[in-house]
């Protein structure tokens, strides 16, 4: 491996390390609404950040365009139901059911970019999502078989899956032309918003939660949002986005072995099987869109010589 890629693989692996604690930490901040949780989150998040982007790169705001503003704070709002769904979901099936079905975010972001960029379906694409589909239905199915509430949970979890694609494919044109803390700011300001009206119009407490629920919320501040996708936004410089994407995907096996020790929940057989094989098909999906994506500016390149 090539040293100057070593930096940025430990990076990915802290990332998937942190990202894999927001459900644990969620499931310990039991007493707060999914939707107080979330707005904590994210405004601490842009509380810590304020110094710096207020100091550093106060400058940039004066060229974002009208239409970047629309889409980032669109984004904004995707990317608040995400956490109110995705949150939501974790007060009724398990960690591991949650987290693999969240992390189908690349599946829907396909079919986003088929339907609004006309992007084709390669034969590999639609048997690897077949694969990860026929895998969240076992997990749903062995749910059901538990409770019809976790069953009700992995639906929220799917709809939270749904809510993150829309911020990405909202966000992924802005962010070539806004730097990452810029952007991020301003999503995370615009999410936070919305989950500040959302929770007063439902007259949610913001207030009266012991010590530890504060530090639960400064740590979901901290912990996968800054050591996770900072990380994994500063490591895209260095390795592609397929490899990021790779990392994420063992988000639900960090997720399901601190829901063990921290939580003492376990993993059922369905929600084994079920997760492997939704992590397998995502894996397929990955290689196989990667490679299609490859292929296409390959020859974009060539294309682009022979009219030089």
């Amino acid at each position: 491996m090539d040293k100057k890629l070593i930096g940025p693989y430990i990076a990915v692996t802290i990332g998937v390390i942190s990202v894999s604690t927001a459900a644990v930490l969620v499931k310990l901040a039991d007493e707060a609404p999914a939707s107080v949780i979330a707005n904590y989150r994210l405004f601490l998040a842009v509380l810590i950040m304020s110094p710096y982007v207020l100091w550093k790169r106060l400058h940039e705001f004066k060229f974002v365009t009208r239409k970047d503003w629309l889409l980032t704070m669109l984004a904004g709002v995707f990317l608040a139901f995400h956490f109110i769904l995705w949150f939501e979901s974790l007060n009724f099936t398990s960690v591991a059911s949650s987290v693999v079905l969240v992390t189908m975010q690349p599946i829907f972001a396909f079919l986003g970019t088929y339907f609004f960029f006309q992007e084709r379906f390669s034969a590999g694409a639609v048997l690897s999502m077949l694969i990860a589909l026929t895998g969240s239905v076992l997990i749903s199915w062995g749910d059901f078989q538990i409770s019809g509430m976790a069953l009700f949970g992995d639906i929220l979890a799917l709809l939270g899956a749904v809510m993150v694609t829309g911020y990405f494919l909202l966000g992924q044109d802005v962010r070539k032309r806004l730097s990452l803390m810029t952007y991020t700011f301003i999503v995370y300001s615009m999410s936070s918003l919305t989950l500040l009206i959302y929770n007063l119009i439902l007259d949610k407490p913001f207030f009266g939660y012991s010590g530890d629920h504060w530090l639960v919320f400064f740590a979901l501040a901290i912990i996968p949002t800054f050591f996770g996708h900072t990380l994994f936004n500063w490591a895209l410089k260095w390795v592609s986005s397929s490899t990021i994407t790779m990392g994420i995907l063992f988000e639900p096996v960090g997720a399901s072995i601190l829901a063990y020790f921290v939580l003492g929940e376990m993993v059922t057989w369905f929600q084994l099987l079920g997760g492997s094989i939704v992590i397998f098909g995502l894996m397929m999906f990955i290689f196989s869109t990667s490679k299609k994506r490859k292929a296409y500016l390959s020859k974009k390149r060539v294309s682009d010589m022979n009219k030089k």
